[in-house]
């Protein structure tokens, strides 16, 4: 993604410096190429100013319309240009030329090599800037050319700051770019160089600063009133929004994006792929942020079954436990042969003389059946009874039942 929104910024500039030059897409490069190759070294050398000045518009058209299908070829017309420009020491054209050849080494990656003749053609500009005219003028370069040059030139630096990891660096001749771009009023430029160094601190995964960047885009953007910035600031903010959970806010912005790409199919499809693929993702996250609900959901019932079950059981063994210290008071207070009978004993008593079991007795009186038995036993040595039938006998004699 890096690469795709850095060579937006190059664009840029280009467009407007570029101005002045006729369209090379409005040529066959065959026929300008038949055209051109008439024109030998000694040809070119007696050329007049205004066959100069042609010719140096057909090699820039050439190097231009090669640039993308044949690097080699567009180099070559690029140096053509170059010489030309260089012996009527016209510095703009010079400058471009560079800058044209730093464009085909940016496209194939070779950055060192593409700073090196952004560098020169930088060099060029400051000529310019310090007032150096063409051959057989009095007349400087207007601050306007100058200022179109520096921000191109900037952005393109930038850039290769950017691709080699220099982000410091990258930084420093973005923000050189801008404040040219902020001079002349230029807003859409402005919302495009934010918007890149929003990705880039995006892609170093400094979310905090690459947030006003693109906010810093968006404000560009309405200030310019083009709808494509628009919606690629809104992408930026929608992209940010969803790394930082906010599906809320991700999908408001994401939203936005494609209502403004939707009115430029045929310019903007594959950007608004990418949106309608962010969009996706966010409905993906919310999917999961929803199962991640349902499981946590889930736990937080067993968890609170568990802690129901467990208060229950405890509120039993505390009625046992009250019991045990009951009957364990009771040993302690007296000796096993005497007759005399507990509260709970003569409770327990009635209940075995009614035929009721240890477990019944036990259930009936919210009692542990250990504790009952222990009872029992108790009862049959305090009356003197070998089984059930004599425990009633005697019980009844002694008046207890």
């Amino acid at each position: 993604m890096k690469k795709l929104t850095l060579i937006c910024l190059l664009a840029i500039a280009s467009v407007a410096a570029r101005a002045e030059y006729s369209d090379h897409r409005g040529h066959n490069l065959d026929s300008l190429e038949r055209v051109v190759a008439g024109w030998t070294p000694e040809r070119e050398a007696a050329a007049s100013r205004e066959e100069a000045e042609k010719l140096v518009h057909a090699y820039w058209d050439l190097m231009s319309g090669y640039r993308q299908i044949n690097g080699e070829r567009s180099v070559h017309f690029a140096r053509k240009s170059y010489n030309l420009a260089k012996r009527w020491n016209w510095l703009g054209a010079m400058s471009d030329a560079l800058t044209g050849i730093g464009i085909i080494h940016y496209g194939v990656e070779q950055y060192d090599s593409a700073l090196v003749y952004y560098n020169r053609a930088l060099a060029i500009t400051d000529r310019m800037a310090a007032g150096e005219t063409p051959f057989a003028s009095d007349t400087p370069y207007d601050q306007d050319s100058v200022d179109d040059n520096y921000s191109g030139l900037y952005g393109a630096i930038g850039n290769m700051y950017a691709m080699m990891d220099s982000i410091p660096k990258a930084m420093e001749y973005y923000k050189k770019a801008g404040e040219i771009f902020t001079k002349y009023g230029w807003n859409e430029s402005n919302a495009i160089l934010w918007y890149n160094m929003g990705e880039i601190w995006f892609e170093e995964g400094d979310l905090k600063k690459a947030f006003p960047c693109y906010q810093t885009s968006l404000d560009y953007a309405r200030a310019s009133g083009d709808s494509l910035q628009l919606s690629t600031a809104y992408k930026g903010l929608g992209t940010y929004y969803l790394a930082k959970g906010k599906i809320g806010k991700a999908v408001k912005y994401i939203q936005e994006a494609d209502s403004y790409y939707s009115l430029h199919e045929d310019q903007e499809f594959r950007a608004r792929i990418e949106t309608l693929g962010l969009l996706n993702r966010i409905l993906d996250r919310q999917k999961q942020l929803w199962r991640y609900l349902a499981i946590g959901g889930a736990v937080l019932l067993l968890l609170l079954a568990t802690v129901i079950f467990v208060l229950v059981c405890n509120r039993k063994l505390s009625r046992e436990k009250e019991a045990a210290d009951v009957v364990i008071e009771e040993a302690l207070a007296e000796s096993p042969a005497a007759e005399e009978l507990t509260g709970r004993e003569r409770e327990i008593l009635p209940l075995i003389a009614a035929g009721l079991t240890s477990q019944q007795i036990a259930d009936k009186i919210y009692l542990s059946l250990p504790t009952v038995k222990w009872y029992r036993k108790r009862l049959f040595e305090k009356i003197g009874a070998a089984n059930v039938a004599e425990l009633i006998s005697r019980a009844k004699e002694k008046g207890l039942v």
